[in-house]
């Protein structure tokens, strides 16, 4: 089972993911990954020498197409345990953002097959123990 924990603030260099929470016109903006029948947020890792902000304008312009957004940051989050990114268990942190979408490229430059605009949540989540918490805390903090 995954542990998943909210800051209000951790050091910089902890931070190794970006997630953002994103809507468009009042929907629920998620991605498919083309090895996987699932849904995610978009987000992913943080490159060298990035800012945490900057990961999370380019995941969020590379898996969903983004154009025109407004992006704020809504806390800090921890995950403890094994899963598809975290081999060892260990706690890995990440930033939270949410994003209002107003414009979409209609190529994406990533390995998303599908960017859809849902009005309810998914079911079938790509981390069903992590994403549906994270989506939780950003609606309590918008």
């Amino acid at each position: 089972m995954l542990e998943v924990q909210f800051y209000k603030q951790v050091a910089d260099d902890k931070l190794k993911f970006a997630v953002i929470v994103a809507q468009s016109e009042g929907k629920w903006v998620f991605c498919r990954h083309e090895e996987r029948a699932t849904y995610e947020c978009p987000g992913g890792h943080r490159e060298k020498g990035e800012s945490i902000l900057d990961t999370a304008r380019r995941e969020l312009h590379e898996e969903t197409g983004a154009l025109d957004y407004s992006i704020k940051p809504i806390c800090a989050y921890s995950v403890i345990g094994k899963n598809r990114v975290n081999e060892t268990g260990k706690e890995t942190f990440g930033m939270l953002y949410y994003a209002d979408l107003k414009r979409f490229s209609r190529e994406l430059c990533s390995e998303i097959e599908e960017v859809v605009l849902l009005d309810t949540l998914p079911v079938n989540w790509t981390y069903p123990e992590i994403q549906p918490k994270l989506l939780e805390k950003a609606v309590m903090e918008v």
